[in-house]
């Protein structure tokens, strides 16, 4: 089987990170990246969300969601795959172009690369949980069905 690897935003397939710079509307606003949504659904409701909301990169609504200065919800650990899945399916079915390109990747394995995350991605060395691979994957069967 196939397998497509991803992670920088200007390599083939980089439109699959939460990092590529494709709005998204959830929750009455408009999120930069499904990143900035992800991140500041950690602090749901407060200045400090909005705050990650109107960062200018993804990468800095990525360091301020991982900082340690401000208490996670509660439950986030019960709810960070939803929040990743919502997140993923808004970008997927509110850019049109995306939606093609996820479904031309037909039934490839869908791994996001690297060494810097092994909850979320393969650990670099694939023995990583590749968990957006997977909702990606989830989301492309979804589309497929609709």
């Amino acid at each position: 089987m196939k397998t497509i690897a991803f992670y920088h935003i200007p390599e083939p397939y980089g439109w699959m990170s939460n990092f590529a710079k494709y709005p998204i509307e959830l929750d009455g606003k408009i999120w930069p990246t499904s990143e900035h949504y992800f991140q500041a659904s950690k602090f749901p409701g407060s200045d400090y969300a909005e705050a990650i909301r109107q960062q200018p990169s993804p990468k800095i609504a990525a360091k301020m969601g991982n900082s340690h200065e401000h208490p996670l919800r509660p439950d986030w650990e019960e709810v960070k795959e939803s929040v990743m899945r919502k997140a993923v399916l808004a970008k997927f079915t509110q850019h049109p172009d995306l939606r093609a390109w996820l479904l031309d990747t037909g039934d490839a394995v869908l791994v996001e690369h690297t060494t810097k995350d092994s909850y979320w991605a393969d650990g670099g060395d694939g023995g990583g949980k590749n968990r957006l691979g997977a909702i990606l994957m989830e989301v492309r069967a979804q589309l497929r069905n609709t």
